[in-house]
């Protein structure tokens, strides 16, 4: 049995908290030469305010692999459960959830 060279494995650790996860339904990502800002948003119905629920810093080389990683991730869960419909093909992101509005 050939042996596993454990010098380049890593540990990861997840907290019980972090592993609950944020909920988010708006993403705006901004960069610079150095980096890429992902911010995510939870966006609340008859809300007229947002806040962002956390904020991913990547450099650009870490960004395009993230893109990369997306994409595989993508093309596999609609191998298995169809194509996934975006706002330009009729998929839709009311900002008002088909909800009332809020009225005082």
């Amino acid at each position: 049995m050939e042996e596993q060279n454990n010098e380049n494995q890593l540990n990861i650790e997840l907290s019980e908290e972090i592993a609950e996860g944020i909920f988010s339904n708006l993403a705006i990502i901004t960069h610079s030469n150095t980096e890429f800002v992902l911010d995510f948003i939870r966006v609340m119905p008859g809300v007229p305010k947002a806040k962002v629920k956390s904020r991913i810093i990547l450099t650009p080389e870490h960004a395009k692999r993230l893109m990369g990683a997306m994409q595989d991730n993508i093309d596999k869960f609609e191998a298995i459960n169809g194509r996934i419909k975006t706002p330009e093909e009729g998929g839709g992101f009311p900002l008002n959830f088909g909800g009332p509005t809020a009225q005082a």
